[in-house]
């Protein structure tokens, strides 16, 4: 993981100069101006991940980082005040575990957290070794001890303490969802931006009387609350992680109005312009579906042509982008038939030139 510049003081102008960067991306379009969602200064960030560093001839390990571009020069840590309080917490108590123990250090070379607002945790261990009987005797005593879940990972090992999976809870328009986010599977860094960004689409989507097509759904983070806006959702994400987790948290919630399929948007895309059959939609009748809007939040590619086409066909898109470049992009294929009505700027990530941007199109 590369290691952010961190200065509080600066943040005002970096949020400013990423505002003023949304605003000419998304000027040929005649956008309006840009909602701006900031984060927070400090302890906003749920994940983190470390390399650990062992000078030559010591046994002692510690957490590591690298300036851009360069792997090979460590910046060696005891905290990071971007990550939640809950993995600083840790950090330092879970160091003193593996210290403690040659099962648990021995060829030991990154370790993982993953954090929630609700205050879980899970924690993995990756080593370039198996794993064997002494090491879970001793990370089942420290998982005990530090009140997390662990998993321990080498080549062809995966081996979970407690759960594979934290649980998050996140408010949105008065009501609160609950989310199972997997071990190695995406999630939103930023929990504390994640919960304006849901409100955000909840409320530009608006209460609607007809269906939502969403593509890449992920664990369902912003099917949850859009569920609740239409009268039913065709969801589709490729990652069988991910649906699983997608599928726990429609049940978790008593979400019943969805119906998911582990499709990516370009086979679905195929499967509605009717260009052959998939037999995972067995059983699913698409043209029961009356689709005013669909809902995007593709990976920082953007995206492609033809699933970019099918978006035309809806009413309203409302797009949810890791990268501007290619939202941009992607409008000015839409430009002719749909015009920029909202749009957003969410700071998933201070001290860093990235930007979460959302963007709502309408039919001329």
């Amino acid at each position: 993981m590369s290691r952010p510049h961190f200065d509080p003081a600066a943040y005002p102008a970096q949020l400013a100069d990423k505002t003023a960067r949304l605003r000419d991306l998304l000027a040929p379009f005649d956008a309006p101006e840009p909602e701006v969602f900031d984060s927070p200064r400090e302890h906003y960030r749920l994940r983190a991940e470390f390399r650990l560093w062992r000078e030559s001839g010591s046994e002692k390990r510690d957490y590591a980082m690298f300036e851009p571009g360069d792997k090979f020069t460590p910046v060696l840590i005891d905290n990071f005040p971007i990550a939640s309080r809950r993995i600083n917490e840790l950090m330092p108590r879970l160091k003193a575990g593996w210290q403690a123990s040659a099962a648990l250090s021995f060829k030991l070379f990154q370790v993982e957290f993953l954090t929630t607002l609700a205050g879980d945790a899970l924690i993995t261990l990756a080593y370039h070794r198996p794993l064997d009987a002494a090491w879970q005797a001793d990370a089942e005593r420290l998982a005990a001890e530090l009140d997390v879940s662990l998993v321990g990972r080498s080549r062809g090992q995966r081996i979970v303490i407690g759960r594979d999976y934290v649980e998050e809870e996140l408010e949105v328009a008065g009501r609160r969802f609950r989310y199972r986010q997997p071990e190695g599977a995406f999630t939103q860094p930023n929990g504390a931006v994640c919960q304006k960004m849901l409100g955000w689409a909840y409320e530009v989507l608006g209460e609607r009387s007809d269906d939502l097509l969403e593509l890449y759904c992920g664990n369902g983070n912003f099917t949850l609350p859009l569920a609740t806006r239409v009268r039913k959702v065709l969801a589709t994400e490729i990652s069988k992680t991910s649906v699983n987790a997608a599928l726990a948290n429609l049940a978790d919630n008593g979400v019943e109005n969805v119906t998911l399929v582990r499709l990516s948007a370009e086979e679905l895309t195929e499967a509605l312009n009717e260009v052959r059959p998939f037999r995972r939609l067995a059983g699913i009748d698409l043209k029961s579906y009356a689709f005013g809007s669909v809902f995007v939040d593709p990976p920082r590619a953007g995206m492609d042509p033809d699933t970019c086409e099918l978006t035309r066909r809806f009413e309203r898109i409302l797009y949810i982008s890791c990268n501007p470049e290619t939202l941009a992009q992607n409008i000015a294929q839409l430009h002719d038939t749909h015009r920029v009505v909202r749009c957003a700027l969410f700071d998933q990530f201070p001290y860093t030139h990235h930007m979460e941007s959302g963007v709502l199109l309408e039919r001329r």
